[in-house]
């Protein structure tokens, strides 16, 4: 992506510092814009576990054309080699080659904090506002004005709300927007292996109708020193969700069931016994509708902000990475700055409505017996 300089530089907020809310800044920085990366935790937030970026994710960042970015997620994530399915016995059911053609990118078995600490080390600290959360945000003919819980006040051109499923940007833009549960309560966690996972693997658990549990190889602890492989794990339980909110922050601080870890082969159900607690992370399964709009005026939405997914495809952070790029490429394009934001929706509403559609669909297909809950707040 070209670095060319807009013909007038904009005060442009980016709300939440996750892997979207950093691209884009990072992007519109290089680009000459004055950008501040607000973001409710104090510091940033690295913490998560490991994902499957998808081909098209390593795409989008080496589209981006950051010098050295692609490199370093090359170096720090491992290329997926194979796919295997395994019954709750442990019984093969089926092995697959990950499809790679000659010269084209890999999708990556990678670490979150990888992802988000290779775009911080290319971004401009200075431009970062930790402990603010979005209170409020409104605009008219001239600008935008947000309001954070610290107290501090911004005003500026163009507002991004990168701010993820429980965004506080969208729902003064989409008054229509609710979270929707998809029925699952999902642990995710990392831990030392050198036994359970091959190199470059990604197993998938299935019962008769979907995904118990998952599993897929990380590398080494540090990709530069070496050291003992790690494995991400993702273990997946269907439940009610409670309808008080106290009720479900307390259940995700609960382990995973020992009744449920003896479903699933034992040499699995060890590894995540032995995942230390500060090492393991849970929450419930929500996605949203697809929603008519991504731009209202000076504002826009990125990422799970516009269209959180279930994880059934592994699109959700590649998503949103391909919409950073495309938001930055529009603006760089020389267009009024409203005009580019229509112009980035016009490209991207039908792409990630496609996603999102693709995604229930797989989700509603492999084990999500219910139908999913309409669910105004969800625990954070």
């Amino acid at each position: 992506m070209s670095a060319e300089r807009p013909q007038a530089p904009l005060r442009i907020a980016v709300v939440g510092a996750g892997s979207s809310g950093l691209l884009l800044t990072l992007l519109l920085q290089r680009q000459g814009h004055h950008v501040e990366l607000f973001e409710r935790s104090p510091q940033l937030r690295s913490e998560g576990c490991g994902i499957l970026l998808v081909r098209s994710g390593v795409e989008a960042l080496a589209g981006a054309g950051i010098p050295g970015l692609l490199n370093d997620l090359l170096a720090a994530g491992r290329p997926v080699e194979q796919f295997v399915i395994r019954n709750l016995r442990g019984d093969l059911i089926e092995t697959s080659p990950a499809e790679r053609e000659p010269g084209e990118l890999p999708s990556l078995l990678i670490r979150r904090q990888a992802i988000l600490e290779a775009l911080w080390r290319h971004a401009d600290p200075g431009s970062f506002r930790g402990g603010a959360e979005l209170e409020h945000w409104q605009q008219d003919a001239g600008g935008v004005e947000a309001r954070f819980s610290n107290g501090q006040r911004w005003q500026g051109d163009l507002l991004i709300g990168a701010d993820g499923v429980f965004s506080r940007v969208a729902p003064l833009l989409a008054p229509q927007r609710r979270l929707h549960y998809l029925g699952d309560r999902v642990w995710r966690g990392v831990a030392a292996d050198g036994q359970v996972i091959g190199p470059g693997d990604f197993l998938v658990v299935a019962r008769g109708r979907g995904v118990y549990a998952n599993a897929f190889d990380l590398g080494p602890e540090d990709p530069r020193a070496g050291g003992a492989p790690i494995t991400h794990w993702g273990f997946f339980q269907e439940e009610p969700l409670p309808t008080s909110r106290a009720e479900q922050r307390r259940l995700l601080q609960e382990p995973v069931p020992e009744q449920a870890l003896a479903k699933i082969p034992a040499d699995l159900a060890a590894l995540i016994r032995a995942t230390p607690p500060e090492r393991v992370v849970a929450n419930w399964s929500f996605d949203i509708e697809p929603l008519p709009h991504l731009v209202a005026g000076r504002v826009a939405l990125i990422g799970d902000a516009g269209h959180a997914m279930s994880s059934s495809q592994a699109r959700g952070m590649t998503a949103g990475l391909e919409d950073a790029v495309s938001l930055a490429r529009h603006l760089a394009g020389g267009d009024a700055p409203q005009q580019a934001l229509a112009a980035y929706e016009a490209e991207r509403l039908p792409v990630v409505h496609r996603y999102q559609e693709r995604s229930r669909a797989i989700s509603a297909r492999t084990g999500r017996i219910r139908a999913p809950q309409q669910q105004a707040v969800g625990a954070r």
